[in-house]
């Protein structure tokens, strides 16, 4: 089982986000049978049965183990994932892509809409890499760092994120090599995005001041 699927199919799509379906692939992160679900979400077998052949349809379940009881065949289902996540790319050409944004917010390093699709676009690929690694049975090389910072003020965050493209700048000058034999390319992306506040927390930008376009 992967650890997550990305799922590129719009149909495939489609049919996870229904929310039988859904709550269906979440209970079978560890093999079931269509009885032992219908126990469990509260529906009869013959409907559980009628969703897991869609979702085996698209790949999202899997016969585990089939063991027959007299004339009957019990069957035991697996999700091929324990979680799902749907590419941008199921979505086809409504799907956001920095290729297609707004060039205005392709020039502006603040720019939120900008941002989504830069992190849309890793779904995507980083999706069909997972896929293509997967089925060559190998290893797919990436790195990720993910840490909070409480800025003190506006003027801080702007000079933190200047210090830290000059920082980029340096590295990538340092070991960016565009003609070294065996060499592959690799997709660097550094975002930063205030954490989500309680619904009764006062919001500090509000009011229409962005003071990190003023100081940076």
């Amino acid at each position: 089982m992967l650890d997550v699927r990305v799922i590129e199919d719009p149909a495939a799509a489609t049919a996870a986000l229904d929310p039988i379906r859904g709550r269906l692939l979440s209970e079978l992160r560890e093999p079931a049978s269509a009885a032992t679900l219908a126990g469990r979400v509260g529906l009869p077998r013959q409907k559980v049965n009628y969703h897991l052949r869609a979702l085996e349809t698209h790949g999202l379940v899997r016969i585990e183990s089939e063991k027959r009881w007299g004339g009957l065949t019990e069957r035991r289902l697996v999700a091929t994932a324990g979680a799902y996540v749907v590419s941008p790319s199921a979505l086809g050409a409504a799907g956001i892509d920095p290729a297609r944004t707004n060039p205005e917010y392709a020039k502006d390093r603040l720019s939120a809409g900008y941002l989504i699709a830069l992190a849309a676009r890793a779904v995507r690929e980083i999706g069909d890499l997972l896929r293509r690694a997967h089925e060559a049975g190998k290893h797919l090389a990436t790195f990720a760092i993910d840490t909070e910072i409480r800025f003190r003020s506006a003027k801080e965050r702007a000079a933190f994120s200047a210090e830290l493209t000059e920082a980029i700048h340096q590295l990538v000058a340092k070991y960016h090599d565009e003609a070294a034999p065996g060499g592959r390319p690799h997709r660097l992306v550094i975002m930063a995005h205030p954490l989500p506040l309680a619904a009764d927390t006062p919001n500090p930008d509000e009011g229409g001041n962005d003071d990190a376009r003023e100081e940076g």
